[in-house]
């Protein structure tokens, strides 16, 4: 991948790294903070406020992805990279000032105004993309970016937890935050220019009626709808997941929580290597051959996990501990479970970002991937939704795990419309090829 190293990529690829990795740094170090901190000292309801941080959030991606996909149409999105990660130190400022006053009010307007900076950023990423990479190597970029997005999520979630309840863990994670901001502008100022693609766009600012029409002209082209449906229904997947693996971990693996580390570990880098088998699998060409082959995966091996969970052997008192979990019967099972649907993910989201990129116009390319993650956010929305009426209904955690694992059969034969016939036939050769190797090598 000779481009890797190139300005034409790396600046970028380290920007966004960099940004991803403060968003998760932030957010798990502040509630871990209320957590164990400040809702004990005040007695602010600590699950309140996690709920609360994580809607505000997400917020700012209905309120403000169409003015963020405008902008990045309209104006140089190099130039716009370097104020958006400027202002991101100016945040990270207000969230140190946050964690050394202790002050619920000041990390969550900080947490806010991180969700906004991922909102402005989100249409430039993916859009710089396919501006400065050539067609060969938009594939393998859009992998790097997807694996090191969720490298980012991990090493945040990890470090933000282990920093900020260290003795002396306020000064670590306010210098940690502002040195990856900074660091992330430094990255940014290496960014080739971008030449607006419309610089003649009339900024609109009513808000609903230009999110309205983005979302009326991501229609317009099926293929592009369908691969945003697609994106949007992967993060539904995702986000079910990473909320409920504390829990699941808790109450039945009764496990400590070495093994909700690990569940994350597997997930994350069995994103980040499905992604790249991806490329491998498609030798850099833009198509969706494999993507319904790679959602199937995900349903066969999550309705696994229902059942190695099910039969999973918990102690009788106390919590496994990261080995005994390992060395039990069904650990493993469930380990390898969670890592072929990770793999899977890799290979089904890549694909699908690619085609939007590839297919969308240059002039309105950035206001397509605003409705994007319009619509992603609505579907993880979703996800919190769904996953409460089900637990309230009475399912376990691996009940909701099934749930999802069924419906998401439906949305693999859905996408399925992604490909012509032709691609589709060589899709259920690559499935039956496969079983029959499959046969052969366990037979």
């Amino acid at each position: 991948m000779s481009f890797v190293r190139t300005q034409r990529f790396l600046p970028l690829f380290l920007t966004q790294f960099l940004g991803a990795l403060n968003d998760n740094l932030l957010k798990n170090a502040m509630i871990m903070l209320v957590t164990y901190r400040i809702a004990v000292s005040t007695g602010e309801n600590a699950q309140v406020m996690v709920t609360l941080a994580a809607g505000l959030f997400i917020l700012p991606f209905f309120l403000f992805s169409a003015t963020a996909g405008q902008l990045a149409d309209k104006f140089d999105k190099a130039a716009l990279t370097r104020i958006i990660k400027t202002v991101e130190i100016a945040i990270m400022g207000v969230a140190a000032i946050g964690f050394f006053a202790q002050s619920t009010a000041l990390l969550l307007a900080a947490l806010f105004a991180m969700g906004v900076h991922s909102t402005f950023f989100g249409p430039i990423k993916y859009a710089l993309l396919p501006q400065q990479l050539h067609d060969d190597e938009l594939l393998p970029g859009n992998a790097y970016i997807e694996a090191g997005t969720f490298l980012a999520i991990l090493l945040g979630t990890l470090l933000g937890g282990v920093l900020v309840l260290q003795a002396h863990g306020i000064p670590l994670i306010s210098a940690a935050l502002l040195a990856i901001a900074a660091t992330g502008y430094v990255t940014s100022r290496r960014i080739p220019a971008a030449p607006a693609c419309d610089p003649a766009l009339r900024i609109n600012p009513n808000i609903w009626q230009e999110t309205g029409r983005i979302l009326a002209y991501s229609r317009s082209d099926r293929q592009i709808f369908l691969c945003i449906l697609g994106i949007s229904w992967f993060w539904l997947v995702g986000a079910t997941l990473l909320a409920e693996f504390a829990p699941f971990v808790k109450d039945v693996l009764h496990a400590d929580a070495a093994v909700v580390t690990l569940l994350l570990t597997i997930f994350s880098v069995g994103i980040g290597i499905g992604s790249f088998l991806c490329n491998k699998l498609l030798r850099g060409h833009i198509q969706a051959t494999y993507v319904p082959l790679a959602a199937l995966a995900i349903s066969v091996f999550g309705v696994d996990l229902y059942f190695a969970s099910r039969h999973f052997h918990a102690p009788v008192s106390g919590l496994f501990s990261l080995w005994q979990f390992i060395a039990s019967p069904g650990g493993l099972r469930i380990v390898f479970d969670l890592l072929c649907m990770a793999l899977s993910g890799g290979i089904f989201i890549v694909p699908l970002y690619a085609i939007i990129q590839h297919r969308s116009a240059p002039e309105h390319r950035a206001r397509v991937i605003a409705a994007n993650n319009v619509i992603n956010s609505l579907f993880m929305v979703a996800s919190a939704l769904l996953t409460l009426a089900l637990l309230s209904a009475g399912f376990t955690i691996p009940g909701v795990f099934l749930i999802i694992a069924l419906a998401n059969l439906a949305v693999a034969a859905y996408i399925c419309k992604l490909l012509p016939d032709a691609l589709i036939r060589s899709v259920l050769r690559a499935i039956l090829g496969f079983l029959f190797r499959l046969g052969i090598k366990f037979r």
